[in-house]
């Protein structure tokens, strides 16, 4: 049956693919250390009490109903107060939209200011920038970001097609690197965007910057979060940001996130959403909107919620650092922020213990799960090329008490190759 030429062109997810092995071998009974999915796992890492149960009385008193298209009016307002507090980005309430989490605003957004055929700018490894740019037929233009620069990208890798571009897609803390925008390098983004929008003529479509910060709580050490606006006031009428309660709650199936930006950018994709129906939900609308209100609670809650990770990554981190000391080729980059820990493991070309060639890195990821019971995302499953031997490791949904285990599988199964 021929249908639509997005439906037989839509890429397959390796993410999912690999989701498929793992479900099965632990189906079988096989012990896997799974630190692939993107995702919190609520027995260890729940959402706020006082959100829970927010969320539980504002559906006992039928908050079950439609809620604004662009958001209701109480959550608008403490996501305005909360932005402005934390972060100390003013943006008024029709600057502001509310969605069921990043995803619907993000495709609103490529929708709202991309047309067939515009450049869209986007670093790899970084998530899902090359389906969004598919499904509105953007042109790709793709940099390749490298360890040099932490997996971020660059202004000087940029800086080659901005003259064509409609849109710049950035991610700082970045998935899946858990890295992020050193001040100097947005900076001098941010100013190559104005540079090139004073270019510009009157009728000219301007170039917009997408920032994704769905994880600017959550860093760690002496890591700052940086922001377009924040850096440079003249970014503010070219600068969208995606956020959510998803990541610093925990909270990824709760599902409200919102969008801030220009008045006509922010309606123009509320116009979009309409015709979708992606609202967030009105009890989680709610509960949210009386949960931003209380800051000593949320203080608390990060406090432990970032310790909590940290102390994952970090042990993690040391482990492949004493794997690299002992003179196996892995690597990893220090930890920064989100939940996410960018490994290395360079295996191909190696050969297992009964003799078979690891050709290609495909095979690394198939022989670290069959021979370590270790579940990570290449970074090719996020665009990269296919001979990187990087690696995402996601610690949501990570036991404590499993890292020298899973560690120790690693460091046998590296044992067995030669």
């Amino acid at each position: 049956m021929k249908l639509s030429h997005l439906s037989e062109t839509l890429i397959g997810s390796e993410i999912v693919k690999l989701g498929g092995e793992i479900r099965e071998k632990i189906r079988q009974g096989e012990r896997i250390y799974n630190f692939t999915v993107g995702d919190f796992d609520p027995s260890i890492f729940p959402i706020p009490k006082e959100l829970e149960d927010a969320i539980v009385e504002a559906y006992r008193k039928h908050f079950t109903n439609y809620p604004a298209a662009e958001g209701n009016l109480d959550l608008r307002e403490a996501i305005h107060s909360f932005i402005k507090d934390e972060q100390g980005l003013d943006y008024g309430i029709s600057e502001i939209l509310v969605a069921s989490g990043g995803r619907p605003l993000i495709y609103a957004l490529f929708r709202a200011i991309c047309d067939k055929g515009d450049k869209i700018i986007y670093a790899v490894p970084s998530w899902n920038n090359n389906h969004y740019t598919h499904f509105i037929e953007g042109e790709h233009i793709v940099v390749e970001a490298t360890a040099a620069s932490n997996f971020m990208p660059t202004a000087a890798s940029i800086a080659p097609y901005v003259q064509e571009a409609s849109l710049i897609a950035l991610c700082s803390p970045q998935n899946p690197t858990g890295t992020t925008f050193k001040k100097e390098e947005l900076e001098a983004i941010c100013d190559l965007v104005i540079a090139e929008n004073k270019r510009r003529g009157e009728g000219e479509k301007k170039l917009y910057v997408m920032f994704d910060q769905m994880y600017w709580h959550l860093t760690y050490g002496a890591i700052k979060h940086y922001d377009p606006v924040s850096l440079r006031s003249e970014m503010r009428e070219y600068t969208i940001y995606i956020d959510a309660i998803s990541k610093v709650f925990a909270a990824t199936g709760v599902r409200v996130g919102w969008s801030m930006g220009p008045a006509t950018v922010i309606g123009k994709m509320k116009a979009i959403l309409t015709h979708i129906g992606a609202w967030a939900p009105m009890a989680e609308q709610k509960a949210v909107a009386n949960y931003l209100g209380k800051r000593e609670s949320i203080k608390s809650y990060l406090s432990h919620f970032k310790n909590e990770i940290e102390e994952r990554l970090r042990s993690i981190y040391d482990g492949f650092t004493q794997l690299k000391s002992e003179g196996f080729s892995v690597d990893a980059i220090t930890p920064e922020a989100a939940i996410y820990l960018t490994i290395k493991v360079d295996l191909a070309g190696k050969k297992t213990a009964d003799g078979k060639l690891l050709e290609n890195q495909a095979d690394v990821t198939a022989y670290l799960l069959s021979a370590a019971g270790l579940a990570v995302v290449p970074f090719y499953a996020f665009g990269a090329d296919k001979s990187s031997p990087w690696y995402r490791l996601s610690v949501g949904t990570c036991k404590k008490e499993e890292i020298g285990e899973m560690i120790g599988k690693l460091r046998e199964a590296l044992i067995k190759l030669s």
